[in-house]
């Protein structure tokens, strides 16, 4: 899920805006929350400044919201039918984050679809993992069973109400 930025006041003040008599301020801090949407934190920083005149801080933010309403646990997706053999995979999802994906069924209606499996659900599950996300390249050579592998994923993703 991609991440939204806002900007926020960090310090208390604006500049020039203080009181004659010099004084200065300056804040920083950091806080972290959770709502049952989205999980996010931000963290701002002031710096200070004073004169004879005015004073004032600037400071600056960020906010980032990441994760999603996934649920944790492990969900199994549909079983897709392929001319070589159905292919259904499992998925466990854990703060947030794919942690695994394993195989229940792949392509087997002969030997050769059974070896061409057994090398594709390996580089399958690692474009998954690194990528968080069932929106990764088909295997070359193995297009059946990687379409088959990412659309049973995908609605195990979906049960799962991940959005990565």
């Amino acid at each position: 899920m991609a991440g939204q930025a806002a900007s926020s006041n960090g310090g208390g003040e604006k500049p020039g805006t203080g009181p004659a008599t010099g004084s200065s301020s300056s804040g920083s801090g950091a806080a972290s929350g959770s709502g049952s949407a989205s999980t996010g934190s931000s963290a701002g920083s002031g710096s200070t400044g004073s004169g004879n005149a005015s004073s004032g801080s600037s400071g600056s933010g960020s906010s980032s919201s990441s994760g999603s309403t996934a649920k944790s646990g492990t969900f199994t997706g549909q079983s897709v039918s392929t001319p070589y053999g159905n292919v259904q995979v499992q998925v466990t999802i854990a703060s947030g984050k794919i942690a695994e994906v394993t195989p229940l069924q792949l392509t087997d209606a002969d030997g050769r679809s059974q070896m061409i499996s057994s090398q594709a659900a390996p580089m399958l599950r690692s474009e998954v993992l690194q990528a968080q996300s069932a929106n990764v390249q088909s295997i070359g050579g193995a297009t059946y069973t990687s379409e088959g592998y990412l659309t049973s994923l995908q609605s195990a993703l979906d049960a799962a109400s991940y959005k990565g």
